[in-house]
């Protein structure tokens, strides 16, 4: 891996939508094994997938990982690290009492 190049790939990939009671959730899984590393950065191509209360829709896309420098990914694992406390959010409260 070269210290500045940029390596762009295009792969097929399944996109799982669920919006029901038991899951909100949007996943991306690559269907040649790509793997995503910290600091890349995937589009995935079409039209926004909208499911209606109640659904889970899976469709067929291709979606495009433009890769990180070595320099970014490097970054992104150390600044990480660090932040990672900032987006748990925690809260203890009593209930109002009427």
């Amino acid at each position: 891996m070269k210290l500045f190049s940029r390596i762009t790939e295009v792969a097929p990939c399944t996109v799982e939508v669920s919006h029901t009671f038991e899951s909100l959730h949007a996943h991306v899984r690559f269907n040649n094994g790509a793997i995503v590393h910290p600091g890349d950065e995937v589009l995935v191509h079409g039209e926004p997938i909208l499911a209606s209360y109640g659904e889970i829709l899976i469709e067929e896309r291709t979606a495009t990982i433009r890769r990180a420098y070595l320099i970014e990914r490097l970054w992104t694992r150390l600044v990480g690290s660090f932040e990672f406390m900032e987006i748990c959010e925690f809260s203890f409260s009593e209930e109002a009492k009427l």
